[in-house]
């Protein structure tokens, strides 16, 4: 086994276990207060699916990657080729549509109410989980030709008909066909980036109007940030994040599409840049948002002045 092999397969390892963990912490977290009766955020049901679709995104493409790396040759059949990638493609997809959903229903939430969406502010909350279960069927459906190109290396398919991903292979096709189904894949992703910037850049404006206007009433001392205040800035965090690996890997994933034979560099730079939202997010939002400890700390409390 090659020195490079087993580098890129402890980077699997280590991007797959430390996001896996992550996630399972966050999603761990938010069914203790489901069942203890807590009232969680309208945010938190997004975030909710946001995890669950983080995890698909790292297991079906992390752990056979990192079987492959190190050395395990041929150990998925067709069919579970063709489900691994359909499951991770899904989970992508449902990660950028949460995100999407995240970044809007914030930027509502803290609008000014004499703001021309005002009416949204109130109405927002009830089309969530409408909004979220939307998302799991439009990927659901559009990936649903994955399936159907993808193959499983140990298949008695030609070998000249295939293009090797890997431990999977996809069936060659002609470029014009290639981008266009590329396109029709890449529209839903690319719109929902287009209105994640857009309210990223309305919630910075709305912070800065907010800060210029705090700054008139308070010049003296510096007010501490509301509750709202963190929880946008947490969620531009997490959408600057999310546009900075999902651009880095739009570029890889054309140049795999437009490429007849992916080099080995390129195949595993791919898939390790695909795996770095997934598995930073959990970690971004624990530490830039103290309200799950705070909530923690509450139910126990009233735990124990009930047992008092």
């Amino acid at each position: 086994m090659a020195a490079s092999d087993v580098a890129v397969g402890i980077i699997f390892l280590a991007q797959t276990v430390v996001g896996a963990l992550g996630n399972f912490s966050l999603l761990l977290h938010y069914l203790v207060l489901y069942f203890t009766g807590f009232r969680v955020r309208h945010t938190d049901l997004i975030l909710q699916h946001l995890i669950v679709a983080n995890l698909l995104t790292l297991l079906c493409k992390g752990v056979p990657h990192t079987m492959e790396a190190f050395g395990m040759k041929g150990f998925l059949s067709d069919l579970g080729c063709k489900l691994l990638f359909y499951l991770h493609r899904v989970g992508k997809g449902v990660s950028i549509g949460s995100t999407c959903l995240l970044s809007v229903f914030q930027a509502i939430k803290i609008s000014p109410g004499d703001s021309w969406y005002s009416e949204l502010k109130v109405k927002s909350p009830k089309y969530i989980g409408f909004s979220i279960h939307l998302s799991w069927i439009l990927y659901i459906f559009l990936n649903v030709m994955f399936p159907l190109v993808m193959t499983g290396k140990g298949s008695n398919r030609n070998i000249t008909s295939l293009k090797i991903l890997g431990y999977c292979s996809v069936f060659r096709r002609d470029k014009t066909t290639a981008l266009l189904h590329a396109a029709l894949l890449t529209f839903p992703d690319a719109l929902c980036v287009g209105i994640m910037l857009w309210a990223s850049s309305s919630m910075v404006l709305i912070l800065h109007r907010h800060k210029r206007r705090m700054q008139h009433i308070h010049k003296t001392r510096c007010p501490r940030s509301s509750p709202e205040s963190r929880a946008t800035q947490t969620i531009l965090l997490l959408v600057s994040t999310f546009v900075s690996f999902y651009t880095i890997s739009c570029i890889c994933q054309i140049c795999l599409t437009l490429i007849s034979n992916p080099t080995w560099f390129l195949l595993n730079t791919t898939a390790v840049i695909t795996g770095c939202f997934p598995a930073v997010s959990p970690f971004l939002l624990m530490s830039s948002n103290s309200n799950a400890s705070k909530l923690w700390l509450t139910w126990v409390r009233n735990r124990k002045t009930l047992l008092l």
